[in-house]
């Protein structure tokens, strides 16, 4: 699977292009699945919100599905164990890229190996994840008890599918707990390297090496 991880989106021509590079094709020849399952485990978001990402509709950042894709459906995780995985594998294979959008990561990341999503990740090597906030930070090993807000007892562990930790919307306006300062301090207590990352930047991952692609303001920390 190749990754473009985002905090807040396709937001600038740079992050475009690295999509473009990723599916090896045009947007407009490629076929996507959005999954806005993280928002119903994050308390700031609402039915209205889920609608506005899934309209295309989300006022103040990029949205996912109005890119100009050849088709876009929904896959919502929840509803995939009672259907079971011979109907919706399917949809996935044949899906060029997965939009995954942001909410709470770790509850994400349960309903992900709940669907049988996480099992599958492995076999999807020609899809595209691409993740905005929760939906990129699902795929690290932690994401540190400040971003937890679902707990089930598995603290602030996620997926582990790549090695690096994940600090998103860095300096964004009215943002008091996103500073740059706020980073540097998260990252000293993560076990691992770590990037902060706004949201005109996105880490991109193709056979674990991870490339930085921004227009915007970033910052690495070693593990």
């Amino acid at each position: 699977m190749k990754l473009l991880l985002t905090s807040g989106g396709i937001t600038n021509d740079t992050i475009r292009a690295e999509l473009t590079r990723l599916l090896g094709k045009d947007i407009a020849d490629s076929d996507a699945l959005l999954i806005p399952t993280a928002q119903w485990g994050q308390p700031a978001c609402s039915p209205q919100s889920v609608w506005r990402t899934t309209s295309g509709r989300s006022s103040g950042r990029a949205g996912l599905v109005d890119l100009g894709w050849r088709s876009v459906g929904i896959l919502e995780l929840t509803a995939l164990p009672s259907i079971g995985p011979e109907r919706w594998t399917p949809w996935v294979r044949d899906a060029d890229v997965l939009l995954v959008d942001g909410g709470e990561a770790v509850y994400l990341a349960h309903w992900m190996r709940e669907s049988g999503l996480a099992d599958l990740l492995p076999a999807l090597d020609d899809t595209v994840w691409v993740g905005v906030s929760a939906g990129s930070m699902v795929l690290t090993p932690r994401i540190g008890d400040e971003f937890v807000d679902w707990r089930p007892g598995d603290g602030d562990r996620t997926l582990g599918v790549v090695d690096f930790a994940i600090f998103p919307h860095v300096d964004y306006p009215g943002w008091t707990e996103n500073t740059r300062e706020k980073a540097r301090e998260w990252a000293a207590r993560m076990p691992h390297r770590a990037y902060a990352i706004d949201d005109a930047t996105a880490i991109s991952v193709v056979g674990g090496a991870a490339t930085v692609v921004s227009e915007g303001h970033w910052e690495k920390f070693p593990g």
